[in-house]
């Protein structure tokens, strides 16, 4: 067996007291794919930020290759052979790909500062050839798909002669076709001899890829080994510190005959067409669909935030023809978006100030325009933080971006939920967070249809929404084309109603459910 490529020996950190990791001992062989899992908050990414050099340990130390390795930069982790594949790609939208990958160094014309930009292109070039990527160089990086994205971020880590590659929830963003094209690469690349370090809430995607499993919980290694000793039930197990009988809670409520949302015949050409249900109080209703469906763009439109052409959307029977984002708030919905960092969430703010932004209004001295309750609003929030069990610091001065993804995405429904709404619409309530966090979020979507409130869940994953759903709708090119209660959901029904207008021919999904 291979002498370790990677070791971490009794690493340590802590942040305001907390400790983030603990006594952490783990070895990487050169030329493995090391699965790394844990719930949000168990330490994966601190680890990762120490050794990308993004922050400093407070105790042991890393070897390299049989050395002592430190550094003070992410520049010095570069150098050392080391790439950091984020969650969040570290592009610069506005610049080309060419600019992107020469972005600290391009080629010289000799000894002058000049840049050799036919040099740099054929380098470019060679680079993207190296991940299977067709396309020019100066394309700008805002017109590429994010796997595209991706794509360039591996070929620069590559350019840049990275042995040791870091990914952090690579699919994320992905189609199944670009995930696809992911994991081939991430084979090659393992057939060359680098070293990959896969980090992934998406468990069946682990045991695919990896050659070996560490499982981090509560900042400390808990279980390591081959994959041919884990399967999904025993990393969940590692991963929460018990046995998980079932992924969803139980459902017992049922939806009421009170309609709180009816939407008839919404239509924005190239977008939706004839898009007609009712969202009933009490209801949990899945709205499911392929890439590039119309789901997000649905919910988008049910909240006011894009127009539509035609139709209706009437809230408890008051119709609203133009809608605005505030009209929708005013009239008691709420919009959980599917990116919580870029639109959900005021990433350098505080936990009760990111909270305390649609409850605003609510929280007026006496009623009194321009005047704040904010002890009303204080206690509020710290009420909303403890029913949600978020977990951080110091609600009052830690940046939110410092919470995991699950206390995040619990921060974003806490937002919504202090204005107190009627129908909430949640887009892909569960992405980037573990099975532990998922949990908690299905619960906190069941109280909220037992409490009464409708809720429309819009989801790529077919699983979480056959187990959360009383009822789902499925879209395909823009329109509805099946719906299914509960009791006839079918995998294979579901699936073939989202393929409807994908394939030349094929069975309908169910059209006799109502909603």
């Amino acid at each position: 067996m291979s002498e370790p490529i990677l070791q971490f020996e009794h690493v340590s950190k802590s942040f305001f007291g907390a400790m983030a990791l603990t006594d952490i001992t783990l070895a990487v062989r050169p030329g493995m794919v090391l699965g790394l899992v844990g719930e949000n908050g168990a330490g994966k990414s601190t680890l990762m930020n120490i050794l990308g050099g993004v922050i400093a340990s407070d105790e042991g130390q890393i070897r390299l290759e049989g050395r002592p390795y430190s550094t003070g930069s992410p520049a010095e982790a570069t150098r050392a052979g080391i790439a950091f594949i984020h969650q969040e790609l570290n592009l610069f939208s506005h610049l080309s790909i060419l600019d992107n990958l020469f972005i600290d160094g391009f080629p010289r014309i000799g000894r002058t500062p000049l840049i050799h930009r036919r040099e740099a292109v054929r380098r470019a070039k060679e680079a993207l050839a190296a991940v299977n990527l067709s396309i020019s160089p100066r394309t700008r990086v805002d017109r590429l798909t994010p796997g595209q994205k991706q794509l360039v971020e591996i070929a620069k880590a590559l350019h840049g002669g990275a042995q040791i590659i870091i990914f952090d929830e690579p699919t994320t963003s992905l189609t199944s076709r670009e995930t696809e094209r992911l994991f081939a690469l991430i084979e090659r690349l393992r057939r060359e001899g680098r070293t990959i370090l896969y980090i992934s809430h998406v468990l069946a995607d682990v045991l695919r890829l990896a050659d070996e499993i560490a499982v981090l919980r509560d900042g400390k290694v808990v279980r390591t080994g081959p994959k041919a000793e884990f399967d999904i039930n025993a990393m969940i197990a590692a991963m929460v510190g018990r046995q998980v009988d079932q992924l969803h809670p139980i459902r017992r409520g049922k939806p009421a005959d009170k309609v709180l949302m009816s939407v008839a015949g919404v239509t924005e050409p190239g977008i939706v067409k004839d898009i007609s249900f009712d969202l009933h109080e009490g209801e949990i209703l899945g709205l499911f669909g392929l890439m590039g469906s119309g789901r997000t763009e649905l919910g988008r439109i049910l909240f006011g935030l894009d127009p539509f052409r035609s139709g209706t959307i009437d809230m408890c029977g008051q119709p609203r023809r133009r809608r605005t984002a505030r009209r929708s708030i005013a009239a008691g919905m709420a919009f959980v978006t599917e990116d919580r960092r870029e639109e959900g969430l005021l990433m350098e703010a505080p936990v009760t100030e990111n909270m305390a932004l649609v409850a605003l209004p609510n929280c007026r001295r006496n009623r009194v325009p321009g005047t704040l309750d904010r002890l009303a609003l204080r206690r509020s929030v710290d009420e909303m933080i403890a029913s949600l069990k978020i977990k951080c610091v110091s609600p009052r001065t830690a940046a939110v971006k410092s919470l995991s993804g699950g206390n995040q995405q619990k921060t974003v429904i806490g937002k919504w939920l202090l204005g107190r709404p009627m129908v909430c619409i949640l887009d892909e309530p569960t992405r980037g967070i573990d099975v532990g966090a998922r949990y908690e979020v299905y619960s906190i979507i069941n109280d909220l249809a037992d409490r009464g409130n409708g809720l429309l869940c819009i989801s790529s994953e077919l699983e979480e929404l056959m187990g959360i759903c009383d009822s789902l709708l499925v879209m395909s090119k823009g329109r509805i084309c099946g719906r299914f209660r509960r009791d006839e959901f079918d995998k294979e029904r579901i699936l073939a109603a989202a393929f409807e207008g994908h394939l030349e021919r094929g069975p309908r999904g169910s059209s006799g459910a109502s909603n």
